[in-house]
């Protein structure tokens, strides 16, 4: 239970204002607070306001909205370990970037395993983990994923583009809702010319494929994993072992999308058939394509912005939940032009 307590309107003047929040278990406010205060000062950075400690109240010092987006915040984290449930740094970070957020403009209501809670957060169970958007465009994109048969997830590395695509696709494999996931990737690095690098298919594969393996592991055990994929229930292959294909009861993710031609991109899309879902994820900014190549990505970005059923959600540097670093390096970057 979390009290939050506003200072009285007849502060005297040249007295600090704060609001004060108080916590019914002072076991979990330690978990909340973190080791060494860790997720006090993160807060404090976050919201740009001082947090004091007194005894089972944390008293915070800084603008009005500040202050109250921070005791959301701390309320959101400290019911989470009533829940039963750690509070790691990201997940820290989650509540301060989350704060003040609008509910989606669609519910998904086709997915069982996609929960909405009284605070609005969202989550994809899978076998081995519960995934958590972290920022507003990632809530959007798991809502989309869940709500639409065709979406698009653009933006820059680490803002979990890819991984939430495969949560959505490994959540709806194991409620039955689809019957087997196709991942794949345009192998633009070798020219999409297979047949030329030494080894088994798979060896040739693997290189390129490896990102797509790392997220399912994430998910499923690795037995498991094995064994659908050889019964055919998972796989994974390049971009161009899609043609002459129709992919139904699917769910199918395309990923490093910017880096297909723009007949690539048109054969992929109308693959989808009865029954299936699919996301598309790339980033226009790191396209590896010969000087002259039009990114197919940015053509059907252009070609289909407000078709009906198709949902578009776009990243940015601020939605990056890798380490901070990431972000101000892509900032740096798209500064530098």
């Amino acid at each position: 239970m979390v009290r939050v307590i506003e200072t009285p309107p007849g502060t005297a003047a040249g007295e600090a204002v704060e609001t004060v929040v108080e916590f019914a278990d002072n076991r979990l406010l330690i978990d909340l607070c973190g080791q060494f205060d860790r997720n006090l000062a993160a807060i404090e950075e976050g919201f740009d306001i001082v947090i004091l400690r007194r005894g089972n109240q944390l008293a915070l010092h800084g603008p009005d909205d500040s202050r109250a987006q921070a005791a959301e915040a701390l309320g959101a984290l400290y019911r989470r370990l009533e829940q039963g449930r750690a509070v790691e740094p990201g997940d820290v970070s989650a509540a301060i970037r989350m704060g003040e957020v609008p509910e989606p403009e669609e519910r998904p209501e086709t997915a069982r395993q996609l929960d909405m809670f009284p605070d609005g957060r969202l989550e994809i169970r899978t076998r081995k983990k519960v995934i958590e958007p972290r920022t507003p465009a990632q809530r959007a994109y798991v809502a989309a994923l869940f709500s639409r048969e065709l979406v698009f997830g653009i933006g820059p590395a680490g803002t979990g583009k890819t991984y939430l695509a495969v949560a959505a696709a490994v959540s709806m494999y194991n409620e039955g809702q689809v019957e087997r996931i196709v991942l794949s990737r345009p192998a633009v690095e070798a020219g999409e010319r297979l047949g030329f690098l030494p080894g088994t298919e798979k060896e040739k594969m693997d290189p390129y494929m490896r990102p797509l393996y790392d997220a399912l592991q994430d998910m499923l055990p690795g037995k498991q994993i094995a064994k659908l994929m050889e019964e055919g229930k998972i796989e994974i292959a390049p971009l161009a072992f899609m043609r002459g294909r129709t992919l139904a009861n699917a769910f199918v993710v395309l990923d490093e999308a910017q880096n297909t031609t723009e007949m690539q991109m048109k054969m992929f899309l109308t693959r989808m058939g009865e029954g299936s879902h699919m996301a598309v994820t790339g980033d226009p900014s790191q396209i590896d394509l010969p000087r002259g190549v039009t990114s197919g990505l940015v053509q059907a970005l252009s070609i289909l912005e407000g078709v009906k059923g198709i949902g578009m959600v776009r990243f940015t540097s601020s939605d990056v939940v890798r380490h901070p670093l990431v972000a101000r390096i892509i900032e740096a970057y798209d500064r530098a032009g």
